[in-house]
C-alpha cells in the first residue's frame, strides 16, 4: 500500500496544539509512550523548558522529514483517540475526536466514531469544516425537525453524541405528553393512561374504526420509543449503545413526527 503523502506544517502545529494543551492535552508521559509506539522519535525528549505541544511538533515534523510520509503521525493521531482509553470518559473522546476532526478535515480525513481513519472529500474553508461538524443538526434543520426536539438535545447534537440526542429527545417527547395530559406517570402507564380505549388525548377525530386503529398505532410507536430509549424508572439510560448518525437521523425524524401529530391532540377528559 502507498504511503500517505505528508501533513501540511500547519496541520501538525494544529494537532500538536490539540494534544499538547496544558489544559486538555495528553501529559507528556503519555504523548512520548504513545510517540514510541508508532516508532517516532521523540527528539526533544530531554530538551529541558519545552512546551508538551512543541515537543510533539517537533518530533512529528522530524518523522516527516525523515520518511517523507505521514503514516506514522496518522497512527499516533489513532492511538491518541483510541476508544479503549476512553470507557469512562466518553465526553474527553467527543472533544478530541471533533477537534482533530476540524484539522484533519483540510487533509482530507475524518476520525470515525470507532476510532479509525475515514478518507473523505478534502475541506478547503472553514464553513466546509463547520458543517460537517454540525451536520446531523443541520440534516434535521433541512428536514424542518419539529422545533420541540432542538429544546432538548441542541448540545448533544452538535458535540455528536448520538445516543443522549437520542435519549433526550425522547424524555422531551414523554414530557409533552405529561404537560398536555395533566399527568405525572413515566414510560408505558403514561402511553396507556393517555391513549388507551378511553383516552385523555385523541390525535384525530377518534369516531370510527379506521382512526381509532390510527390512534392505537400512534400509542405503539410511542410504546416502541420508550422501550428502546428509556430506563422509565431512573430516568437514564441502562447502557449506551452505538448509534450511528443515520440511525439517530432516522430515529429523531420519528419523535419529530409524534410532534407533529400531538401538535393537533385534543384533550377529551
Amino acid at each position: 500500500m502507498a504511503n500517505r503523502p505528508c501533513l501540511k506544517l500547519g496541520t501538525i502545529e494544529s494537532l500538536s496544539n490539540i494534544i499538547g494543551d496544558t489544559n486538555s492535552g495528553l501529559t507528556g508521559t503519555n504523548i512520548h509512550r504513545l510517540l514510541l509506539q508508532v516508532h517516532i522519535e521523540d527528539i526533544s525528549e530531554n530538551v529541558q523548558g519545552l512546551s508538551k505541544r512543541k515537543r510533539l511538533f517537533n518530533a512529528l515534523v522530524n518523522f516527516q522529514n525523515v520518511y517523507h510520509c505521514s503514516d506514522n503521525i496518522l497512527r499516533f493521531v489513532q492511538l491518541v483517540v483510541d476508544p479503549s482509553r476512553f470507557t469512562s470518559d466518553k465526553t474527553q473522546f467527543n472533544y478530541y475526536r471533533d477537534e482533530l476532526n476540524k484539522v484533519l478535515a483540510f487533509e482530507g480525513y475524518e476520525i470515525l466514531e470507532s476510532g479509525k481513519f475515514a478518507v473523505v472529500n478534502k475541506a478547503s474553508t472553514i464553513t466546509d469544516v463547520e458543517i460537517r461538524t454540525n451536520n446531523l443538526k443541520k440534516e434535521l434543520s433541512n428536514r424542518k425537525a419539529h422545533h420541540e426536539i432542538f429544546k432538548y438535545c441542541t448540545k448533544e447534537l452538535l458535540n455528536r453524541d448520538y445516543f443522549h440526542a437520542v435519549f433526550e429527545a425522547n424524555k422531551g417527547l414523554f414530557q409533552r405528553i405529561r404537560d398536555l395530559s395533566g399527568l405525572n406517570s413515566d414510560g408505558n402507564a403514561l402511553i396507556d393512561q393517555v391513549f388507551s380505549s378511553t383516552p385523555i388525548l385523541i390525535i384525530n377525530s377518534y369516531q370510527n374504526q379506521s382512526e381509532k386503529d390510527e390512534h392505537k398505532g400512534f400509542c405503539n410507536i410511542l410504546k416502541g420509543l420508550c422501550g428502546m430509549f428509556r430506563n422509565t424508572s431512573a430516568h437514564e439510560p441502562a447502557i449506551s449503545w452505538p448509534i450511528s448518525e443515520q440511525d439517530a437521523l432516522e430515529i429523531l425524524g420519528m419523535i419529530s413526527y409524534c410532534h407533529r401529530r400531538l401538535d393537533n391532540a385534543q384533550k377529551i377528559r
